[in-house]
């Protein structure tokens, strides 16, 4: 037997586990690995392995800000000031191996600020009320994208640099389903991005992320591989949603 073949085989064995395993608000990532019925086929189709479903935290509000760049504060129009990062949300539905995408699925996305301050929120250490930030959703496009403008996140106390998200499906669907969960970044590169105004004026940040009590549980499978851009950088999130 060929090694592709070998490793396909293990591939797809992987992926059956873990769709027998039917956790609840499972999220699954796209791959690029052909499974044997598609490689029989010769066409290329991706697998979806699990990842995990991650909570929501004190500092979701629910602001309905259906808007690309989330940087501005649609209060006064001041930009965050930050690293600029361009992420990207593919959104697949995982049916009989394959994964599909998903159109008018909403992508809310928030994050703190450069300083570690959330926006809308009150917070023993300062109180944004009113404040939109850093907040915003976007409905997929028929390729199953959702597009945003923001900028890399910086730090506060106790919690490793994250970016919060929450998927939800469109109205019409038969069963309405919700998956939430974060993102992070690679550690050597959140220390290269903080030596930057404005983030170097927060300091030092004090927990990495095998530090964090969020992410030690599979915050792995959640880490972001952004790329350089003459903005700032960019980053792809492919996902596949198990939908009934």
């Amino acid at each position: 037997m060929r090694e592709e073949d070998i490793q396909s085989r293990q591939l797809f064995s992987r992926r059956e586990i873990l769709v027998s395993a039917g956790a609840a608000g499972a999220i699954w990532l796209m791959t690029g690995t052909r499974s044997q019925a598609q490689a029989a086929s010769d066409t290329p189709q991706p697998l979806c392995l699990v990842r995990p479903e991650q909570t929501e935290g004190p500092y979701f509000v629910d602001e309905r800000l259906n808007r690309t760049d989330i940087r501005s504060d649609p209060s006064n129009g001041t930009i965050s000031p930050g690293t600029q990062l361009a992420l990207t949300f593919d959104i697949s539905r995982v049916h009989a191996g394959e994964c599909r995408p998903v159109p008018n699925a909403q992508v809310d996305v928030w994050h703190c600020d450069a300083l570690g301050i959330y926006s809308d929120v009150r917070d023993p250490g300062f109180s944004t009320v009113g404040q939109k930030f850093l907040r915003g959703y976007q409905l997929t496009d028929a390729h199953g994208a959702a597009r945003f403008l923001t900028i890399y996140p910086g730090w506060y106390p106790i919690r490793t640099v994250h970016i919060h998200f929450k998927i939800r499906t469109a109205p019409m669907a038969r069963k309405r389903y919700e998956f939430t969960s974060q993102l992070y970044f690679p550690d050597e590169l959140t220390d290269r991005v903080h030596t930057a105004l404005p983030y170097l004026s927060q300091g030092r940040r004090r927990v990495r992320n095998h530090q964090d009590f969020i992410f030690y549980d599979g915050g792995e499978q959640l880490i972001l591989k952004p790329s350089i851009t003459n903005g700032g950088y960019t980053a792809t999130v492919p996902i596949g949603l198990e939908l009934s």
